[in-house]
């Protein structure tokens, strides 16, 4: 469990990051809810409803494979897999000019952690008997 509290207090900070940008973006253009039509803001909101979409999943998939005993050698890889997605795909979709091989790289990586995760989860319930 510690090693998935190490990564779940690292996403955190990124996603009170991206809500400080948000905020900031919505002083700085008066616009109180929604995108008010701005594409600046649009990116802005997406990327921040895309990170609050995956990371928790992706964190309970951490956590349950940590908890039945993956190595911790497993639960880093997958949780760098995590961050590094998220990191990817924040940075492809924040772009004006959107650079979408991160977008792809970013979703690509995270999906891996999700299937390395499930994977273990299934393996381990498989061996149980469940």
């Amino acid at each position: 469990m510690n090693i998935t509290s190490t990564y779940a207090a690292i996403l955190a900070l990124l996603f009170v990051g991206l809500s400080v940008r948000i905020l900031r973006l919505r002083r700085s253009l008066k616009i109180a809810i929604g995108d008010g039509g701005d594409k600046k803001m649009l990116r802005a909101i997406r990327v921040h409803s895309n990170f609050a979409e995956y990371v928790p999943f992706g964190l309970l998939l951490l956590y349950l494979a940590e908890t039945q005993g993956a190595p911790s050698a497993v639960i880093h890889g997958v949780g760098l897999c995590l961050l590094i997605g998220r990191l990817s795909h924040m940075y492809g979709v924040s772009q004006e000019n959107e650079q979408f091989q991160y977008r792809v790289l970013g979703i690509s990586v995270t999906f891996t952690a999700f299937v390395a995760s499930a994977g273990f989860l299934l393996f381990v319930a498989v061996r149980n008997g469940a």
